[in-house]
């Protein structure tokens, strides 16, 4: 276990063995030990230790993160484990876009995750739309599932673009999209078709993939 997350461990005052269990228990624990920055890395432990913690204390569910909280900290754990071209910036100071397409599923939990955050000193930022037409310069594209009908037109109007498409939309990685997160006995796995993320110019990191379904474009 990296050192940093030890000391936030030792900072929340939890048992070595409880943290064991709880980074066993979902796949972001393997995301966090893989190393992040320290601010997303302490965001992460909270996140991933709050089912094994509550249990601890004998809190009621209401303490276990939601769903959406969760996933907002995947979000934010892929831009550091893909890599863009440097065409997909225009200079340097340029913000890393996170965007979310159609409904929100997260509230503010996004916003929460990536305040203060950057990427390759990009600063990251939460940008919605509400059609495909608004979304321009976009690093990572959240597709919400109130646009299922219109997936195969945003996945063709995002073609050859440098933009990590993520859902939660059954099925979608083996239309095209990059990442899906999926639900398994109530752990969310990830499930990634990299060759749609090879010819946007993506490339993902082995540490990603190991830990995901691969995936073929049907």
């Amino acid at each position: 276990m990296p050192d940093r997350l030890e000391q936030t461990v030792r900072r929340a005052g939890v048992p070595t063995v409880v943290v064991r269990r709880a980074l066993a228990l979902s796949v972001i624990g393997a995301l966090a030990l893989s190393g992040v920055s320290a601010p997303a890395a302490d965001r992460v432990v909270r996140v991933a230790l709050a089912p094994a913690v509550d249990a601890a204390a004998g809190a009621l569910p209401a303490g276990v993160p939601t769903e959406y909280e969760v996933k907002a900290v995947f979000v934010l754990n892929f831009s550091r484990f893909v890599a863009w071209p440097s065409q997909a910036f225009t200079s340097a100071t340029q913000p890393f876009v996170i965007g979310v397409l159609g409904n929100d599923p997260f509230g503010s939990h996004l916003d929460d995750a990536v305040r203060g955050e950057q990427a390759d000193g990009h600063p990251l930022v939460v940008r919605r739309f509400q059609n495909i037409a608004e979304v321009r310069d976009c690093q990572i594209l959240f597709i919400d599932q109130s646009q299922a009908a219109q997936l195969p037109h945003i996945l063709a109007t995002l073609d050859h673009r440098s933009t990590l498409t993520v859902t939660d939309l059954a099925g979608a990685s083996r239309r095209g999209v990059m990442i899906q997160f999926a639900t398994v006995n109530h752990e969310i796995r990830l499930r990634i078709n990299p060759d749609s993320a090879r010819a946007a110019g993506l490339t993902i990191s082995s540490t990603l993939l190991q830990l995901a379904q691969i995936d073929r474009t049907d």
